[in-house]
């Protein structure tokens, strides 16, 4: 597909050798032990609806059935297994981990093959969008589809047909985890077969007739489906808002790390790298992220895919990471990187610590109702670029209650689906909406219904909810 060399042949491993791959893993891993629980928003979802999956299996959940379905359930299988071996604590550990390091050695194996080279110097950088935006988010199945799909990459890259083949079976798992990361890598593996048998003044063609689909697809898209276009898309496609996770001061890292890679491409031979294919792919990706619409009411779905350039901005920045790894990197371009990354943990380390603390008074204030009991939460933080707090009431409820505007039963994208009315979660996802932004008028066949909430004192309270009034919500900043 494209050109490369043998990273085994062009870079040498560090002094530790082969040893380096399980140390350097075990550091990856650290952000996924530090703190009490996992924070990645829709992982309380997911590792709820395992437990309503093995309610279901036993009988216990009527209204609710198990769907099968090709995509968007490999990290729900993984975690509902796990769940049933070891409990929902070592299941969220064991998967989020197995998913980093799917993710993160994938995008180093893509990132190396592009180079030529192993490309260590470029691993501070992975291991920050490893737990960035889409990490603390929840987005787990999207994202090992991503890290499963950057495997694929760069076993197809050089062309061979029998790492070609091997690629297959790797894109047929990633499709089991989520649709999207492989349909943008067999577009971009087609791209990159047509390039490789043009001349490169043809490039520009064949880069403006990509341009020209993708108009077409969102106006086809666009008049078939619901979709939604922000203007906001543009600040995506630099791939840096990755970095930027939950307030203002991850705006410091961005900017440091803006500074390096400006200084890497001005150390490098620029013309050599904006021709290649895998610059045309980078740009091709950006300009995607700006046209295509952000959200997507897919058919048979009753919830939009939402947030599609910010997913897809993860692609993009570790192509332009690829791009980096090739480019001259100076001692003050490693050092500062370092620096940059240590910055963006410490920042994770206190953010998460302060989240745990916040879930930990809603643990308690759940502990006091009866047992099986109905509960929402109208606690939300918009100021924040990540959902932090509105999935918090799921993990709580694991085994003491039921999280009853839970979205995923009722949006037809998951495997747990609401077959019928229940007294276990909200039956329509406008319903599940609308308790989330504080809409829901309570009706008695909710009853009894209780809602977590904050005072202004800001002290998390239980109120007892009420049939014609609505459910309210409050708008919190705990950082």
């Amino acid at each position: 597909m494209g050109r490369s060399q043998t990273p085994g042949r062009t870079g040498r491993l560090p002094a530790l050798g082969r040893m380096i791959y399980p140390l350097v893993s075990v550091l990856l891993l650290i952000p996924c032990f530090w703190q009490s629980r996992l924070q990645a928003g829709d992982l309380s979802s997911h590792i709820y609806n395992a437990w309503l999956a093995q309610l279901i299996a036993a009988g216990q959940a009527p209204g609710l059935t198990i769907v099968r379905q090709t995509t968007n359930v490999l990290f729900d299988l993984m975690l509902s297994g796990l769940f049933a071996a070891a409990g929902a604590e070592a299941a969220q550990r064991i998967a989020v981990s197995l998913a980093v390091l799917i993710f993160a050695w994938g995008a180093f194996a893509f990132v190396s093959t592009v180079s030529g080279r192993r490309a260590w110097h470029m691993l501070p950088v992975i291991a920050m969008l490893a737990y960035g935006w889409v990490f603390h988010m929840g987005f787990f199945s999207f994202y090992l589809s991503l890290g499963l799909c950057f495997w694929a990459m760069a076993l197809c890259w050089a062309g061979k047909p029998r790492r070609i083949a091997a690629a297959v079976p790797v894109l047929a798992v990633a499709w089991l985890a989520h649709a999207l990361p492989v349909a943008w890598t067999l577009i971009v593996l087609l791209y990159l077969w047509l390039a490789g048998r043009m001349k490169p003044r043809a490039h520009l063609l064949l880069a403006m007739g990509s341009v020209l689909a993708m108009l077409f697809l969102c106006v086809a898209v666009g008049t078939w489906m619901f979709t939604r276009w922000f203007s906001a898309q543009v600040s995506k496609v630099t791939g840096l808002d990755q970095v930027a996770v939950f307030d203002d001061k991850y705006w410091v890292v961005v900017i440091g790390l803006l500074v390096i890679w400006i200084g890497q491409f001005r150390e490098s031979e620029i013309r050599s790298l904006i021709t290649s294919p895998l610059a045309q792919v980078s740009l091709l990706t950006a300009l995607g992220i700006f046209i295509l619409p952000n959200a997507v009411l897919l058919p048979g779905y009753q919830h939009v895919l939402a947030f599609i350039s910010e997913r897809m901005s993860l692609a993009l920045a570790i192509c332009i990471c690829a791009l980096l790894a090739a480019a001259r990197a100076r001692p003050w371009h490693r050092y500062a990187t370092a620096l940059a990354a240590a910055v963006f943990f410490a920042f994770l380390y206190r953010d998460e610590a302060v989240f745990n603390s916040v879930e930990d008074r809603i643990s308690r204030l759940v502990s006091q109702l009866p047992a099986n009991q109905r509960v929402i939460s109208a606690i939300g933080a918009p100021d924040l670029r990540v959902n932090a707090l509105g999935h918090m009431i799921d993990r709580v409820c694991i085994g003491k209650c039921y999280s009853y505007a839970n979205y995923e039963p009722s949006t037809g994208q998951f495997r747990i689906r609401a077959a019928a009315d229940n007294s276990i979660v909200i039956s329509t996802s406008v319903s599940t909406w609308e308790m989330q932004i504080g809409s829901y008028v309570t009706k008695e066949r909710d009853l009894p219904l209780y809602e977590v909430n904050i005072d202004s004192n800001h002290r998390l309270v239980m109120l007892s909810l009420l049939p014609g009034v609505p459910s309210g919500a409050t708008h919190w900043n705990p950082l």
